[in-house]
């Protein structure tokens, strides 16, 4: 099969199929094979790996990672791909088709069945809405991960990475940093997609870390603080987790362990570093 990352064969397989692209999956079509190997690069797939790829779309991505890996499992919610992606990857028998929505994927038990339970590589192009949903659930269901490889818009990857005090700076960039260490490897304009999307992307690279940089008592009292803080950004931050519906403190809980950690009691969810949120958590843990 010839290789989809050169723009007339995308387009041609398109119009054999009279293939409709659909705005509501986001659906953008890349054809740089430039980026296609600098993705290959970043994501280190060698012939022992297992891999999930999320949106293999047409398949462009998918024919460079078989070529690569010991096993690809491609995950695709739009059942119209499925005849073209039959048809691309029909050379490659290392290659399963899934017609789902990633967000209601036994994504354990499918590690489970593909890689005996040892951690995947996870490679993407992911449409911006769905981003940060998608990047939450492989990691708060703690599905077996090496290392996730994604193509997102570039103001998502900048968010990914950024510290405390920048306006990009939110629950996204928190939990991501407290699984992973992020590293944007290219940036992407827009015409190497089609259609061209109006923005530009980047490839970042999320590396799982074994443990976490920052220890904490309750995994998920840290998450819901640090949800309550950027759900209402602009209040301070005991106001923020005082109103914030499903955790029991007052605003006086809170500025009470903002003193131990010599905070003002005025401060916003955006200073914190995680560490400081690690803290936060725990002081409170021990006070309710």
């Amino acid at each position: 099969m010839a290789s989809l990352g050169i723009p007339g064969n995308t387009i041609e397989i398109l119009q054999k199929h009279h293939f409709n692209i659909q705005k509501k999956y986001g659906q953008n079509f890349l054809v740089d094979t430039h980026v296609l190997e600098k993705i290959m690069d970043a994501a280190e797939i060698t012939k022992e790996d297992c891999v999930v790829e999320i949106g293999p779309g047409i398949g462009t991505m998918t024919q460079y990672l078989a070529e690569r890996a010991r096993e690809v499992a491609a995950v695709e919610i739009d059942r119209n791909l499925i005849p073209i992606l039959e048809e691309t990857l029909a050379d490659y028998q290392n290659v399963t088709i899934i017609n789902e929505d990633i967000l209601k994927v036994d994504l354990n038990s499918l590690v489970q069945e593909k890689n005996q339970g040892r951690p995947v590589k996870v490679v993407a192009n992911l449409p911006y809405y769905i981003t940060t949903p998608i990047i939450m659930a492989l990691f708060e269901n703690h599905v077996p991960i090496k290392s996730i490889t994604i193509m997102v818009q570039k103001e998502v990857a900048d968010r990914m990475q950024v510290g405390p005090g920048t306006k990009d700076y939110g629950a996204l960039s928190l939990a991501v940093q407290y699984y992973a260490k992020p590293e944007i490897v290219a940036q992407v304009p827009p015409n190497c997609f089609i259609p061209r999307p109006g923005v530009g992307s980047a490839v970042i690279r999320l590396t799982r870390y074994e443990n976490p940089p920052v220890e904490v008592k309750n995994e998920g009292l840290l998450f819901a603080l640090i949800r309550a803080a950027f759900n209402q950004r602009r209040k301070t931050l005991a106001n923020a987790i005082a109103n914030a519906a499903g955790l029991p403190f007052s605003r006086e809980d809170v500025v009470a362990a903002l003193e131990k950690m010599q905070m003002p009691p005025a401060v916003r969810g955006e200073a914190l570093t995680l560490e400081q949120f690690g803290k936060l958590a725990d002081f409170l843990e021990y006070s309710s």
